[in-house]
C-alpha cells in the first residue's frame, strides 16, 4: 500500500460515494469494464457521486503520488488499470435539455441512448456514435464518428463546454471563453487533461431520416461492396453509409437468420427528402438479394438500430485505422482477404464513408485527428482472449500491410485507442501540429502526469 490509513480514512470521510481499496469485495464490480478481457485492479477506486468526490479523489492521489485513471461505461478500456486511483463516473447521470437553445447538459455517467431519448421529446437529436450504449464523454473527447457524420461532422464539434477537475483538484469550466486552450484540447484530444464530469452539448433539430441496414448472403459480398464503393464516389453530404463483412458465430444469442453465417451488411442514413434517399440507396439495394433488415423512413430516436451494435459485456479486440481513399484495387485486395470462402479470425471488417462535414473544423479549431481521411476501416477479432496478445495482432499487421497503400498517415484516437501498443500509432492519431500542441496543453494542465495518457510509451 502506497498511502497511509489516515490519508485513506480522510478520503472516505470526504467522499459521498463508495471508496474502495484493493482486496475489498465490492471493488471488482465497481471497476468492471465493457470489455471483460480487461480486468481493472487499482489500489483505490472512488465511485464519484458528484464533482466534489472527483476533486477529493484527485487531491488524495496527488498527496500520495498516485496516478489517476477514469472509468465511465468501460467501453474504452483497453489496458488494465493496476495502480493508482480509478475514479468511476457512472453515477454522474444528471441530464437536462434546454429545448429553446437546443443544448443538453450531460453528466459523465450518461450513455447516448439516454440523451437520444430525452432530446427526441423536443424534436431534437444529438450527433452520436453508432451505438447508443457507449458513454457520452469518453466518446466525445476522441472526436466521435457516427451514422450522420458526413452530414453533421464529428460529435465533438457539438461540445459547447466541459466541467473539468484539473490535476490540482480544482473544478473549472472549459469553453471558448474560459480556459480556451483546454477546451480546444478536450474536443478531440481524448485523455491526459483532467477528469470531465459533465459537458454542454449542442443538439440538432431532427425528428426523422431515411435509413437502416440490410443483410446479404455471403455470395453477394463482392457485388454489394462494389456497389457501395461506387456510391461513395458521388454521395452527397446528406448521406452517410458503411458496409461490414460479418462472420457471425454459431451461438444461441445470435438471431437464427444470422447464426453461423458470413454476410455483408450495408448501412445507410440520409437526412433529407426520403424519396431522394430511396433513389440514392437503390443501387446498393439492388446489388444483391437482402434476406434481413430494412432501409426506409425512421425516427431519429432509433438511430442506433442502423448499426445495431451489441450491448452485452464480453471480451473484445479491435484494430482501427483511417484510409485516405479507396479504389478498385483496394476492393480487390479487401475481397481477397474478407470475401466469400475466405477464412480469417476477424468477425467483422467494417468500412465507413467519411468526408463531407467531418473534413471541416469548427470555428476556433479543435484537436480532432483524421479530418483529412475519406474512409475508416475497423477489424474486430474473434472474441477469444487467448488470441488477443499475439495471434490477432499478427493477423491485423499482415492485413494492414496488404492495404498499406490506402492507409492514411493520420488517424483518429477513437479508432486507434484499442491498439496503441503498435509503434507510432499514438503519434499518428493527430496531425503533427495538433499532436505537438496537445503535448503543450497536457504539460501545462498536468505537469506532474497525474493523468497518465496513454498507458503505452510515446514521445509526449
Amino acid at each position: 500500500m502506497t498511502f497511509s490509513s489516515e490519508s485513506f480514512a480522510e478520503l472516505v470521510s470526504a467522499a459521498s460515494g463508495p471508496v474502495l481499496q484493493r482486496g475489498d469485495a465490492a471493488l471488482p464490480a465497481e471497476v468492471v469494464a465493457q470489455n471483460t478481457a480487461v480486468v481493472h485492479d487499482p489500489e483505490v477506486a472512488v465511485g464519484a457521486a458528484g464533482e466534489a468526490d472527483v476533486a477529493a479523489a484527485v487531491r488524495f492521489a496527488v498527496a500520495n503520488g498516485l496516478p489517476v485513471h477514469v472509468l465511465a461505461t468501460g467501453h474504452g478500456s483497453a489496458v488494465p488499470v493496476t495502480s493508482g486511483v480509478l475514479i468511476t463516473t457512472s453515477r454522474l447521470t444528471g441530464l437536462s435539455i434546454d429545448a429553446e437553445n437546443a443544448v443538453a447538459e450531460i453528466g459523465a455517467g450518461n450513455r447516448w441512448e439516454s440523451v437520444v431519448a430525452a432530446a427526441a421529446e423536443h424534436g431534437l437529436a444529438p450527433i452520436t456514435g453508432a451505438s447508443g450504449h457507449v458513454g457520452c464523454i469518453g466518446y466525445t473527447l476522441g472526436g466521435g464518428v457516427g451514422p450522420l457524420a458526413r452530414t453533421f461532422g464529428f460529435s465533438s464539434d457539438y461540445a459547447r463546454s466541459f466541467r473539468v477537475v484539473t490535476a490540482e483538484g480544482d473544478i473549472v469550466t472549459a469553453s471558448a471563453d474560459e480556459h480556451p486552450d483546454l477546451f480546444w484540447a478536450l474536443r478531440g484530444g481524448k485523455g491526459g487533461l483532467g477528469v470531465v464530469t459533465s459537458m454542454e452539448f449542442g443538439l440538432v433539430r431532427l425528428q426523422s431520416l431515411y435509413g437502416g441496414s440490410l443483410f446479404y448472403e455471403e455470395s453477394d459480398i463482392p457485388a454489394v461492396l462494389r456497389a457501395w464503393a461506387a456510391f461513395t464516389e458521388t454521395a452527397p453530404e446528406e448521406a452517410t453509409s458503411s458496409v461490414a463483412v460479418v462472420r457471425f458465430p454459431p451461438f444461441d444469442v445470435i438471431p437464427e437468420p444470422l447464426r453461423g453465417k458470413t454476410v455483408i451488411s450495408a448501412r445507410f442514413a440520409y437526412v433529407g427528402d426520403p424519396v431522394e434517399g430511396e433513389r440514392l440507396f437503390q443501387p446498393i439495394r439492388d446489388a444483391g438479394t437482402a434476406f434481413l433488415g430494412r432501409v426506409g423512413e425512421m425516427p431519429a430516436s432509433e438511430i442506433s438500430t442502423i448499426h445495431n451494435d451489441p450491448t452485452e459485456p464480453g471480451p473484445s479486440w479491435d484494430r482501427g485505422m483511417l484510409l485516405s481513399g479507396i479504389d478498385g484495387e483496394f476492393i480487390d485486395r479487401f475481397l481477397a482477404i474478407f470475401g466469400p470462402g475466405r477464412e480469417v479470425p476477424i468477425i467483422s471488417a467494417e468500412l465507413r464513408h467519411l468526408g463531407g462535414a467531418t473534413a471541416r473544423d469548427v470555428p476556433g479549431g479543435s484537436a480532432v485527428g483524421g479530418r483529412s481521411a475519406g474512409y475508416s476501416f475497423v477489424m474486430i477479432g474473434v472474441p477469444d482472449p487467448s488470441l488477443f496478445d499475439t495471434v490477432l495482432p499478427q493477423i491485423a499487421d499482415g492485413i494492414t500491410a496488404q492495404l498499406s497503400d490506402w492507409v492514411s498517415t493520420e488517424t483518429n484516437i477513437n479508432f486507434s485507442s484499442g491498439s496503441l501498443s503498435v509503434p507510432g500509432l499514438y503519434e499518428e492519431s493527430w496531425p503533427a501540429a495538433i499532436f505537438d500542441r496537445l503535448a503543450e496543453v497536457r504539460r501545462y494542465y498536468d505537469p506532474t502526469h497525474v493523468f497518465p495518457y496513454p498507458d503505452f510509451p510515446h514521445r509526449d
